[in-house]
């Protein structure tokens, strides 16, 4: 018993993470949206929602830090009128719905004067594309008939990516990527992640949509490739900010933003690929 703990207690050394309580919240949300999925696919819509207003909640606290001001209550309104409109009225919804929230939040920086107004209104108009807006292609997966396939096959890939590139970078990796960026994340875990994803992207491909191998195999590349941008886009704002992480709501995790970065770019690939192909 005690050699186990030795071992668990090396590897969240290596890995700066919790790995018990990190698996451990990760199939609790995996519950939590199969749930949503089956039981009724707008529940879906309205955790996505939730997701996003406290992912913003973090992002308005770390913008702070550097003085840089965006409206929570005002993204929070946006992402419920972006949530519903994505839901009721599919891309032309999100499309409408995101022309109008962005004057609007422009707007209401205008009460606070010409200082900071450049910085302010950036961090508003990243804000509400990077989570918002990508947000919504999550909402789109949902949508079809076969919501509960796609977003779940989604949710898989998505799941390998994180686990596998995980435990390969903990276990054999030498190479970082980007040191500046993301000191942890090496070469051999990519390509563990890689070979992992492709060949479980070909196996959802095969057995649930019933469509060619190699469809697969480019699904689970490309949504690789997206996942990586994700997450080294996430950990340059972090970089930029000088935070180690965005929150502390998850265990092993960190906050909910350091689970959404590798999800809402990725998203508007799987929402494209899924619509190619299917």
């Amino acid at each position: 018993m005690s050699d186990l703990h030795s071992i668990n207690e090396a590897i969240n050394k290596r890995a700066g993470r919790k790995l018990l309580p990190s698996i451990a919240v990760s199939l609790s949300l995996i519950a939590l949206v199969w749930f949503a999925l089956a039981y009724e696919r707008v529940i879906f819509a309205a955790v996505v929602a939730v997701a996003v207003v406290l992912g913003l909640r973090e992002l308005s606290k770390a913008f702070a830090q550097r003085d840089i001001y965006i409206s929570f209550r005002g993204l929070t309104l946006a992402t419920i009128g972006l949530s519903y409109a994505t839901w009721v009225g599919a891309v032309a919804g999100l499309a409408i719905a995101t022309a109008i929230a962005f004057p609007v939040l422009l707007i209401s920086l205008l009460r606070r004067g010409p200082e900071k107004f450049v910085a302010n209104a950036t961090a508003t108009t990243m804000a509400l594309i990077y989570l918002p807006f990508m947000a919504g292609f999550l909402i789109l997966l949902a949508r079809p008939s076969t919501g509960l396939e796609r977003v779940m096959t989604f949710v898989v890939l998505v799941g390998c990516n994180d686990t596998f590139g995980y435990l390969v970078g903990v276990l054999l990796g030498k190479h970082p990527m980007v040191p500046k960026i993301s000191p942890k994340k090496s070469w051999e875990g990519f390509a563990g992640a890689l070979v992992l994803q492709v060949v479980v992207g070909i196996a959802l491909w095969v057995y649930i949509f019933d469509q060619p191998w190699w469809e697969g195999a480019i699904v689970g590349t490309l949504m690789m490739l997206t996942a990586t941008i994700g997450d080294l886009v996430e950990s340059m704002i972090k970089r930029d900010l000088g935070i180690k992480d965005m929150g502390s709501l998850l265990p092993g995790h960190g906050g909910v933003m350091d689970r959404l970065d590798s999800l809402v770019i990725n998203a508007f690939m799987a929402w494209l690929l899924f619509g190619f192909f299917l």
